[in-house]
């Protein structure tokens, strides 16, 4: 595995100004018409991602229009999805258009991974993003380090809750939607809290990375342990609908740790709201990395000779946000 923090600083990988932000409607191509200078023939790329259903997704949705606007030699289709099925549709649709390249961020990992398999069996390239598929059928797979992502997560909530070995406290964690990113951070940071006999885990259950649905749990598993001191939510999203819960149940003292670097997080943590002590970065933008990285693969057709020296997994790194760091993570102007 290898780094992208580097990588995308000093080769430019991504270079996106924020520019503006727009929708991005289903198989909404997104190209401009070829001039008669144009020799080769224009590549066809199909982005499929999820729907803008919570703030991470949203910004995954912008970054990728922005991105769709830096190469308008490439005819890009940029399609959301708000299901696994409908995610398979739009893929087997692009394979029917017969697009060179598809990027996807997987809605989940295990329904998308076979169709995902019969498109590079067809030689289209596949780059995967964020959420890993179960078979190795991606070119290049580029992710966060969710695994760094849990694991610093969960050693900052330890050295809150009294340090190695003297932590104390009961827990709630919840968890994201079924797929490789939700394994590795509960995975690791598990691991972890197992390490501590006095953190007690008092819940633990899916809220699917959406604000709803994590009022509606947390709601549930404080009325089974309303005594909790923190509570794990992995994601900012979570983290609110967490929050609100805490607040209509009138349950005050208790701080959350989510994960994701949403502006109105950070800038609370910059403000050190005792709600919200740290947060962890994990940018939305990682998809325009992997669009720039099929536009680099497919450019000027030697698609097999770069794919040789492509590191075929890369890493990018999660950062702890503190109060002494957080300016440096808060960009009021991002749609996320």
């Amino acid at each position: 595995m290898i780094s992208l923090k580097s990588i995308v600083l000093s080769a430019g990988l991504i270079g996106i100004a924020a520019i503006g932000s727009s929708a991005a409607d289903p198989l909404t191509a997104q190209s401009k018409p070829a001039t008669s200078a144009t020799l080769a023939p224009r590549m066809k790329v199909g982005v499929s991602i999820p729907a803008a259903d919570h703030g991470w997704t949203a910004g995954v949705v912008w970054w990728a229009n922005e991105c769709a606007k830096l190469h308008p030699e490439i005819d890009w289709t940029v399609a959301t999805a708000e299901t696994p099925e409908k995610q398979i549709a739009d893929i087997e649709a692009l394979m029917a258009k017969k697009v060179d390249a598809l990027v996807i961020l997987a809605t989940e990992s295990a329904p998308i991974t076979p169709v995902a398999e019969e498109a590079h069996s067809r030689g289209i390239l596949i780059v995967n993003v964020d959420r890993g598929f179960l078979k190795p059928v991606a070119d290049i797979f580029i992710e966060g380090d969710n695994a760094a992502f849990g694991r610093k997560s969960a050693e900052f909530m330890v050295e809150k809750l009294g340090g190695k070995g003297k932590a104390k406290g009961e827990i709630i964690i919840l968890e994201g939607i079924p797929c490789t990113v939700n394994t590795a951070r509960v995975s690791a940071a598990l691991a972890v809290f197992a390490l501590e006999p006095g953190i007690k885990i008092v819940g633990q259950q899916a809220a699917n990375w959406n604000r709803q649905k994590a009022l509606e749990v947390t709601e549930t598993l404080l009325t089974k342990s309303p005594k909790v001191t923190a509570i794990w939510a992995s994601d900012d999203d979570m983290a609110l609908g967490a929050e609100q819960a805490l607040a209509e149940k009138g349950i005050e003292g208790v701080w959350i740790l989510g994960g994701a670097g949403m502006k109105d997080i950070i800038k609370r943590v910059m403000e050190r709201d005792p709600i919200f002590p740290a947060n962890i970065t994990y940018p939305p933008s990682m998809i325009a990395t992997g669009m720039e990285l099929a536009a680099a693969v497919l450019a000027g057709g030697a698609r097999a000779k770069k794919l040789q020296f492509m590191p075929r997994h890369l890493v990018i790194d999660v950062d702890l946000v503190t109060p002494e760091n957080a300016k440096q993570y808060y960009f009021p102007a991002s749609v996320y």
